[in-house]
């Protein structure tokens, strides 16, 4: 974790690097660095600040060479500190040859670092990336290939990989395994590169080749060539080049105060593309071969962690009521280490924003292991490896998201499950033509009916300046709407560091109901639907102890504003696509309180945008 950015190259590429590790930062990190070759030894820069700062750094210092590497860092092993962040160094900074960033956790990292440790090898970090540099020294032998593929073979877990040698001064190396990695040609001299993520090569190359799983990679000046582990050997093999264009400039602000702020006021055209070209229902949105396996399925299996997993469960509700197939929603990261009783006619659905997500790439790939091969991705990636995993697709289009806590990735990807709900509800002869037409009509007006809800930003500032004050909240839902009252729930917690749970209203009285009194502020989601009167039941429940309640309601679900009762009005029912309504003043109420509080609303502390490690 949590980029990686290295070149080969017949020019300085030290603003190369630094500009890639700037085009990775909505990403999170909580460390930077850059090494290079540089007069016959290497040099390092190292910062537990922002890229600019270890910008300044380098040029301070006069850091400059042909051939380097550059990392973020979101700390797994070892504090947030110099001493531990990328790249590092062995045998020691005196004598080092080789200089290595890495992604990923290596497993086996505590029995290689008494094996080293026992050789003479001398640790400087409390990382599992450090036994990898010293476990590349102690193979390496003047071929620096050779030594990365047995480093390797000894390696358990997860990792993308880039190193160079003080020896070896136009070649760089890496290897992926779990974690993402490209290789990008260059248009200048022959230089190549390579990255966690296209788009810290945005400007630099649009020729992409996607490294695939036990790939190893050497790169020299003018030719590069990929070898496919096979078993305890490697094999020369050929990946396609790809032409990506990856946004190449600095993403602008423009009038919003943070990226996250924008990306919600985005929504209503993120949605407005996301659906571009739906002229009607059909299976072939989700690809080739879609309407032969909709046909085959009974069920759904849906993988997703965090904020997709909310997204997720909201659709649990859409597929079965709609579609009439049973539907299961599970946290990706816990999916693969139970016993599960598989079924071939499961379709299995893979919600990420990134595609990369190594909790969610790993469970999809165990339930392709269990014999289950109806796979789909719904992803903003098209290039990711998730959409390269699955059998079908459907790419949403929120276009980049740099703020940490996701907002137009979870509507978006609501409205691609809804349209997933609707074509396997066509195949199965439960959706009518007027239906359709009904759902279609109702899903081109989100766009505008988001914009009607935006305007209610200047009443929830005001709510959110009371929230400021506090230190927890409860957040109600009944139905799919309980699954929007935890995203508001998870975004408070995510920016503004305030606890916050969200349980299903009628679950109040079962235990929540001892948190509240005065000092606990309740949000709860009121659209006018035919759980509404139970709803009221529960909100008095609140208001009987004391508690401070603040609605979210339809315009004509007959709540109205009272002493301990604050109510801001929607301003329409939308039936079965309301959640794609309710959770947007639930983003705007974490945003506006976290400005309130004065925290780092686009990158939250102890969080990373691509969790790229289990």
């Amino acid at each position: 974790m949590c980029g990686i950015v290295a070149a080969v190259a017949q020019r300085n590429i030290v603003s190369i690097l630094v500009e890639g590790l700037k085009r990775l930062e909505y990403r999170g990190y909580d460390s930077c660095g850059v090494a290079v070759h540089q007069d016959g030894a290497l040099r390092r820069a190292r910062s537990t600040s922002r890229v600019a700062e270890l910008d300044a750094l380098v040029r301070e210092d006069g850091v400059q060479g042909f051939t380097g590497i550059a990392h973020t860092r979101w700390a797994t092993h070892g504090a947030p500190a110099v001493h531990n962040a990328h790249p590092h160094f062995s045998p020691s900074l005196a004598q080092a040859r080789i200089a290595l960033v890495h992604n990923g956790i290596i497993e086996n990292h505590e029995a290689l670092r008494a094996e080293l440790s026992a050789q003479g090898y001398v640790f400087e970090s409390q990382t599992d990336t450090e036994v990898i540099a010293h476990l590349l020294d102690h193979y390496y032998d003047g071929d620096l290939f050779a030594a990365l593929k047995q480093t390797v073979q000894r390696l358990r877990g997860a990792y993308a990989i880039a190193a160079f040698c003080r020896d070896e001064p136009h070649r760089v190396v890496g290897a992926r395994e779990g974690s993402p990695l490209v290789l990008g040609m260059g248009e200048q001299g022959g230089e190549c590169f390579l990255a966690s993520d296209a788009m810290a090569l945005a400007g630099v190359t649009n020729q992409i080749v996607y490294l695939e799983e036990g790939d190893v990679v050497d790169l020299q000046i003018g030719k590069y060539w990929v070898e496919a582990r096979q078993g305890e050997a490697f094999a020369r093999i050929e990946r396609p080049v790809r032409t990506v264009y990856a946004h190449s400039g600095a993403a602008e602000l423009g009038p919003y105060r943070h990226f996250m702020q924008k990306e919600i006021f985005e929504q209503p055209r993120a949605l407005g593309d996301t659906l571009q070209g739906v002229e009607g229902i059909t299976p072939e949105l989700f690809g080739d071969g879609a309407f032969k396996v909709f046909q085959q399925i009974d069920s759904v299996l849906i993988l997703a962690c965090g904020t997709s997993y909310y997204s997720g469960c909201t659709a649990k509700f859409w597929l079965e009521s709609i579609a009439g197939i049973s539907t299961q929603v599970e946290i990706a990261s816990e999916y693969r280490y139970r016993d599960s009783v598989p079924n071939p006619r499961t379709l299995v659905v893979t919600l990420s924003q990134s595609g990369e997500t190594a909790d969610t790439m790993a469970a999809l790939k165990h339930a392709r292991n269990l014999g289950m091969t109806n796979t789909l991705t719904i992803c903003n990636v098209a290039t990711s490896s998730m959409v390269r995993e699955s059998a079908m697709a459907y790419i949403t289009r929120a276009g980049v998201e740099i703020g940490v806590a996701s907002t137009k990735a979870f509507t978006t990807q609501l409205a691609a499950l809804f349209l997933l709900t609707l074509a396997i509800a066509q195949v199965r002869q439960r959706l009518t033509s007027e239906q359709e037409a009904e759902h279609l009509r109702a899903m081109r007006h989100l766009p505008l009916a988001l914009q009607a809800v935006l305007a209610l930003e200047p009443q929830v500032i005001a709510w959110a300046q009371d929230f400021a004050r506090q230190q927890n909240a409860l957040f109600l839902g009944r139905g799919m709407h309980y699954p929007i009252a935890q995203e508001g729930a998870l975004k408070l917690k995510e920016i503004s560091y305030i606890h916050a749970e969200a349980y299903p209203a009628g679950e109040l009285k079962h235990g929540p109901l001892a948190l509240v009194d005065a000092h606990m502020p309740v949000v709860t989601v009121a659209p006018n639907d035919a759980l509404v009167d139970k709803l009221k039941s529960n909100m008095q429940e609140v208001r009987a102890r004391g508690g401070e309640l603040y609605v979210f309601a339809d315009a004509d679900s007959r709540i109205e504003s009272e002493p301990g009762i604050h109510v801001i009005r929607m301003p329409e029912h939308y039936g079965v696509l309301s959640p794609i309504l309710h959770v947007v003043p639930l983003q705007l109420l974490a945003y506006h309180t976290a400005c309130a509080r004065g925290t780092d609303v686009d990158k939250p502390r102890n969080l990373a945008k691509s969790v790229t490690v289990e």
